[in-house]
Order: structure tokens, then C-alpha cells, then sequence
């Protein structure tokens, strides 16, 4: 890559979530050189001022380029200008494809915060091999969703000493006791976007499948078990749903990444959201419903989109969350690991165990402001491990998930490094 290409670029920093990224980049991008991108020059110039103002430096000499979406010959352009493009713009299904595409000609990196598997899905058949060829890195999932459940299990393996056979994810999410005040709104309007289609073409997903992976991983025993659809977890004392989000296909793709290429025996993995109570976990249920069922169709998805709050129960709104609410709001992931301590270690992968598990490992990953603080620190941590680790990254690039590129890094220790990071910390180990 040329020399005098800008490290980092924020493609999308007029958004939401683009916004908040140029905030955090100033921290964590500190040393590098970056630039901001996007459709509008006076938007993204507001940005800076903003941003600036807030994190209390001056941005106006931070470069701006004009790129959009739907302009292929901006996007190369933009491309050519950096290393890697930190890429904000959803929803994906919508506006990333593009994006990749230019990025890979350019022998640009890539990394966005898509939860959306049919997009991460179709840029894995479609470009893994591309991108491998020009060695270009794209990793989706390094927000929110999903760098806690999929760094996470990496954390767990790391500190289990022995082989796991599963793991059981417990989410909680919250406002700090002892502030008041600030909107309710958890969700920009693009992230509800994102979900509203997401859900709308799940069933998509089973044909991607069939042609990403031609044969199906050998079952391992023993086989856990999903729980029932609502019930009263001892792990963390809440009343648990089984949670929707893309945690588990993100893990199973990168657990399957792993198994074929260090021959390591995949983590099964099963991801709940806990409840304060039956009645609160009843109403999210009700919620659901209506969302699933209006998602189906073109009349219901409309219905979705203009009334983002109605629909949510005030979650989402087309401003998107207030900065007090986001500094309030609080994430705790909680890990039940079991398996075999190192001692009865099989000597291949694909042998099978005759005993039942021995060994539990309980394991916390938390943050402050999961959508947009800590979404962002991970987004950036993730360009800033591709440009100093990339020795310790599967050599031949390609279209990966987080814990298939940085299992082997020290992206964990540098998410822990910043204010508004993730912390990793060992529960009980039996």
C-alpha cells in the first residue's frame, strides 16, 4: 500500500453511529492519521466541530473526502486515500456491498458494525475469495454485535484450561442506579431499520448457508440444548428469552472458521437476554410478536418504520437515544462455560468424549453505552489491531468474523485500554 495513504477513514461520519466513532477516534486513533467521509462536506464538517467541541480539540484539519454508495468511482477514490475504511454507513443490506467491493479493488481493509447476517453471510460467498487474493482484511460484527459474544468466547478458551464444549451467553442490559433524567430512546433510527429487514429476510439465510458451506460440521456430544422459551436462569437471578440478535451466527461462523483452520474443537453456544421479572419479559414477548408478524410484510414494515417508537416501546426513535441515556446505559454479558480440564484432553479434534463435562468456567464481559460508546471503541480497536497486528491475523486475508481475524491479537487488551471500552474479568473457575 501506497505510503502516503491516510491510515483510517470513517466512511458514513455524518450519522449516528459514524458521529459518535469520529468522537472515540480522536482517543483511539491517537498517532494515526485519519480522515472522515461521507455525501455532504457541511454535514461532515459539522461533525468535526461537534465532536471537536466535545472532546475538547481541534478537528478542522482532519481531511474530508465525498463518497457515496451509490457512486462506485467515489468509493474507489476514498478507498485509495487510506488503509482501511472504518465503515459506519448502514443499514448494509442496503448500502455495504459497495463499500467492500471498492475497498478489496483498492487493497483497502474494511471493517463495519453490521448485525445483519444475510449481509455479513453474502460478503463471506461472495468476496472471501477476492479479497484473499488482493489480501485485504473485511470484518463485519465489530460492534456491540458482536465483538462481546464472539471476543468473548475467545476470552473464555483463552482462560479455561482445558476444552470447552459449550458456552451459555446471559445478556443484561440497564441504566446506572443513581441518575435520573434523559430520554428513553436506546436505538437510532438506522439500527431499527436494520433489524426491521433483517428479520423481514431471515429466511434468506438458509439458502446463503447452503452455498457458503457445502458440508456440515461433525455433531459434538454432548449437544447443548437450547432452554425453553422463558425461563428463571440461576446464573444471573433473571427470567430469560432466548435473544435475537446475531451473536450466536456470528460465533458458530467464526467456531467453524477455527475448527477448519487450527483444527480446534468448536464451542456450541447458546445466547439468552435476561428480564427483571415474568411480567416485563411478558411484555417483550407481546412486543416480539407484533415485530415478527408486521416484519412479514411490505403494509407491516411500513407501519415499523414510521412509528419506530410506538412499535419499540419508546427503544427506538428517529433522533436516536439522548448523550445522558447513552452514558447511563450499562451491558453485562455473563458466560457459563463447561467442558473437560486439560488432563483428559482428546488427542484429535474430532474425537468424541464418552464422559459428560467436569469443568465450569463463569465468565463477565461488561461496558457503559453498548450502541455508540462502546460499539465505536471496539469499531475503531478493530482498524487499529489490522494496521500493528496483522502477523498475528490469518495470513491470507479474506472475509472474516472478528474472532477468526484477532483471535490470536491483543485486541481484548487494547478494548480494555479506553474509558468507554469492553472489560473482560473471570467470574469463578470450578
Amino acid at each position: 500500500m501506497s505510503g502516503d495513504r491516510l491510515d483510517v477513514i470513517i466512511f458514513g461520519a455524518s450519522g449516528f453511529t459514524g458521529k459518535y466513532t469520529v468522537f472515540e477516534a480522536v482517543t483511539v486513533l491517537r498517532g494515526l492519521r485519519w480522515g472522515i467521509a461521507g455525501r455532504d462536506h457541511e454535514k461532515l464538517e459539522a461533525v468535526l466541530k461537534e465532536m471537536g467541541a466535545k472532546a475538547k480539540k481541534d478537528l478542522s484539519q482532519v481531511p474530508i473526502f465525498i463518497a457515496d454508495v451509490n457512486d462506485e468511482t467515489s468509493l474507489l477514490e476514498m478507498a485509495r486515500k487510506c488503509r482501511i475504511v472504518v465503515n459506519t454507513a448502514g443499514p448494509y443490506r442496503f448500502h455495504g456491498e459497495n463499500v467492500v467491493k471498492c475497498c478489496i479493488e483498492s487493497g483497502t481493509h474494511h471493517v463495519d458494525v453490521s448485525g445483519e447476517p444475510q449481509y455479513m453471510e453474502t460478503m463471506q460467498l461472495k468476496y472471501d475469495q477476492r479479497a484473499k487474493e488482493k489480501g485485504v482484511y473485511v470484518v463485519s460484527a465489530c460492534g456491540f454485535d458482536s465483538i462481546p459474544a464472539d471476543m468473548g468466547v475467545v476470552f473464555v478458551e483463552k482462560n479455561f484450561d482445558g476444552v470447552v464444549n459449550s458456552v451459555e451467553i446471559f445478556l443484561e442490559t440497564g441504566i446506572k442506579e443513581g441518575d435520573s433524567g434523559g430520554g428513553t430512546a436506546g436505538l437510532n433510527y438506522g439500527t431499527w431499520e436494520s433489524a426491521v429487514y433483517g428479520l423481514a429476510h431471515s429466511d434468506e439465510l438458509r439458502g446463503i448457508r447452503t452455498q457458503l458451506y457445502s458440508q456440515r460440521l461433525p455433531k459434538f456430544y454432548p449437544v447443548l440444548q437450547p432452554r425453553p422459551l422463558v425461563f428463571r436462569s440461576t446464573e444471573v437471578d433473571k427470567v430469560c428469552l432466548p435473544f435475537p440478535g446475531s451473536d450466536r451466527s456470528v460465533v458458530m461462523r467464526s467456531q467453524r472458521f477455527l475448527y477448519e483452520q487450527d483444527k480446534k474443537r468448536p464451542v456450541q453456544m447458546h445466547t439468552y437476554v435476561g428480564f427483571p421479572s415474568w411480567l416485563v419479559a411478558g411484555v417483550v414477548i407481546l412486543f416480539a410478536s407484533i415485530f415478527g408478524l408486521l416484519s412479514k410484510f411490505r403494509l407491516g414494515r411500513t407501519l415499523l418504520l414510521n412509528y419506530p417508537g410506538l412499535f419499540s416501546g419508546g427503544l427506538a426513535s428517529r433522533s436516536g437515544p439522548s448523550e445522558e441515556s447513552m452514558s447511563r446505559t450499562y451491558f453485562k454479558m455473563t458466560f457459563k462455560a463447561t467442558g473437560w480440564p486439560k488432563s483428559d484432553r482428546l488427542a484429535e479434534c474430532s474425537d468424541q468424549y464418552t464422559e459428560y463435562p467436569t469443568k465450569t468456567l463463569m465468565v463477565r464481559v461488561s461496558g457503559m453505552n453498548p450502541g455508540y460508546g462502546a460499539t465505536c471503541v471496539a469499531l475503531l480497536s478493530t482498524a487499529l489491531t489490522i494496521l500493528r497486528e496483522s502477523d498475528k491475523m490469518p495470513s491470507t486475508g479474506g472475509v472474516l468474523t472478528p474472532a477468526a481475524a484477532f483471535s490470536k491479537t491483543g485486541l481484548i487488551s487494547e478494548l480494555e485500554k479506553h474509558d468507554h471500552g469492553i472489560k473482560f474479568e473471570i467470574l469463578a473457575n470450578k
